[in-house]
């Protein structure tokens, strides 16, 4: 094994004091090392793009035939459809594919195609000759991206004369498997992570199901004094445990609700107002207020929100004190009614109530008298709170796991930025 050495401390030393390191060049994608090129992919590859399926027919056995909606998972590679057709032209397996039509073209949905495969007219595949490694062409247009070279006058979109100028920077055959192996193993690393954490929230939403409708019991409280197993009985919601209680949710809590401003009420400093972008984490923008208002429309750190127009679902609010808007309530609970409780009951309930919510116009929403009127087993205080916390510590697992998922992600970030652009240097057998 012979190598080069890493770079990235001399580079970054050197480009204080140069534009351009020793060892380095300036090329038309950046700076890369001196043995390194820069190639058009139209020399590299061969550009193929999918048909419509009305050309084939589909059978039970032969090539599968891979559709533009399998590239959302999030593995590197892509697996097919369980369609199949008898023909012989098709793409091969190692192919890097993408949409070359639609907004998923600026998101990177990139893929390795997994199976021999035919494809759907919305996607183009990149077939690479001998002297380009498909998993370092991969990594090198999710890290460089598309959008740069795709028409975005109208509808985006990207075809053959927008992939053929475009210049990748390579090293040797041996250095760009060198590369991809070690962003595969990080690669490998955040697809484990993913597995994980869906396998962690499919159990939790099992045990909600059993600890939330009394059908599973903790120990501390399905026995008797006599020692014997507590029984059910019948209720409108179905069997219940026998010391459960059916109750609405507007008996177990008040819900309190927000206030709609006007645009002249916007302030650019004061007592921020929550939107529903704030919790759904697709905005961290503020609107601020100076007014003065009853001291039930603020809420603090900790209290129970719950989204009702066209996003639904409960929400515990980790901010200061704060406003929240119109389509947002506060729930206060009353006494022998735990709010950690109710939050994983509403959290259970969320998508029952999007399935039944009304419509006003295409919003769809649940009124407070519907919320209100909504019944639910309650089990005593005691086992309320005992019920939350196993939950809470699940999420709490589900949480870190997903924070080491981010980091991952984020390192995998900065592999990318040093390796694909020679700033650092892998060893490999030299061809």
């Amino acid at each position: 094994m012979s190598g080069v050495a890493e770079m990235s401390p001399k580079y970054l030393m050197e480009g204080a004091l140069n534009a351009i390191p020793v060892g380095y060049k300036q090329s038309d994608v950046g700076i890369i090392p001196e043995d390194w090129e820069t190639k058009p992919l139209g020399e590299l590859v061969e550009i193929y793009s999918g048909d419509s399926p009305s050309k084939f027919v589909f059978s039970t056995e032969g090539t599968p035939y891979f559709k533009v909606e399998q590239l959302n998972n999030g593995s590197v590679y892509a697996d097919s459809t369980p369609y199949f057709i008898h023909s012989s032209k098709k793409v091969l397996a190692g192919s890097v594919i993408f949409p070359k039509r639609g907004a998923s073209i600026l998101s990177n949905k990139i893929r390795v195609l997994k199976h021999d495969s035919f494809m759907d007219t919305n996607l183009m595949a990149l077939t690479c000759h001998h002297g380009l490694d498909e998993l370092f062409l991969y990594n090198q247009l999710t890290y460089r991206g598309l959008d740069s070279v795709a028409d975005t006058t109208s509808i985006p979109q990207i075809n053959n004369k927008h992939i053929s100028p475009y210049l990748v920077p390579l090293p040797r055959k041996a250095e760009q498997t060198a590369i991809a192996n070690a962003l595969s193993d990080v690669d490998a690393l955040i697809s484990e992570l993913e597995k994980l954490i869906a396998k962690k929230q499919a159990i939790k939403t099992a045990t909600m199901q059993q600890l939330l409708t009394g059908r599973t019991r903790l120990p501390q409280f399905a026995l008797r004094e006599d020692g014997t197993p507590k029984g059910t009985k019948p209720s409108e919601l179905g069997e219940i445990p026998v010391d459960w209680e059916v109750v609405t949710l507007g008996t177990a809590s008040s819900f309190i609700n927000g206030r709609a401003y006007s645009l002249h009420e916007w302030e650019n400093s004061g007592t921020p107002v929550i939107r529903l972008q704030n919790l759904t984490g697709r905005g961290d923008e503020y609107y601020y207020s100076n007014l003065q208002l009853p001291e039930k429309q603020y809420c603090k750190y900790g209290d129970l929100l719950f989204m009702w127009s066209a996003t639904f679902g409960p929400v515990i609010w980790r901010g200061p004190k704060a406003i929240y808007h119109y389509h947002i309530w506060k729930i206060a609970c009353e006494v022998g009614y735990s709010q950690s409780y109710l939050f994983y009951l509403l959290d259970d309930m969320t998508e029952k109530l999007k399935r039944s919510s009304s419509s006003g116009g295409t919003m769809l929403h649940v009124t407070k008298e519907k919320m209100e009127s909504t019944k639910a087993a309650f089990p005593s205080y005691e086992e309320q709170t005992a019920i939350a916390t196993i939950l809470s510590d699940m999420d709490a697992e589900i949480q870190a796991l997903e924070q080491r998922l981010g980091k991952t992600r984020q390192i995998k970030q900065g592999m990318m930025q040093e390796l694909l652009t020679g700033k650092t240097r892998l060893p490999y057998d030299k061809e």
